[in-house]
């Protein structure tokens, strides 16, 4: 694990997180983590935090409305979701292509069929 800070295109949102960035990201292939082109690294609460920019975000649910996917009212980029884990415990989705300085390239890519849900 390591701390690292990502953010939106504009700036305006801006997150530290501490992720393993050498796990497998989840590739899902839903409509809106397809359409969007999403990688996801998921977090707990704890791992997560908002340096700035919270008033300027904006969150869509669609389907069974349990995923909160916040984005960037300014510039319009996801950063990350946040839900529920299996526990009960608030979990983030980083989408990873927000860090500062990855190189997706490198990440290993976990498919995910969500299409099938």
């Amino acid at each position: 694990m390591e701390k690292t800070k990502g953010g939106c295109h504009c700036g305006k949102v801006q997150y530290e997180v501490e992720v393993d960035i050498s796990a497998p990201v989840l590739e899902c292939n839903c409509s809106i983590c397809q359409g969007k082109g999403l990688l996801l690294s998921f977090v707990k609460k704890e791992q997560m935090h908002i340096i700035s920019g919270e008033e300027f975000l904006k969150e869509y649910r669609f389907n069974t409305g349990k995923i909160a996917h916040k984005f960037c009212t300014n510039c319009g980029v996801q950063v990350f979701s946040e839900g529920l884990s299996g526990e009960g415990e608030t979990t983030y989705a980083v989408n990873v292509r927000t860090l500062n300085n990855i190189d997706v390239s490198i990440l290993t890519r976990m498919p995910y069929d969500g299409k099938a849900i």
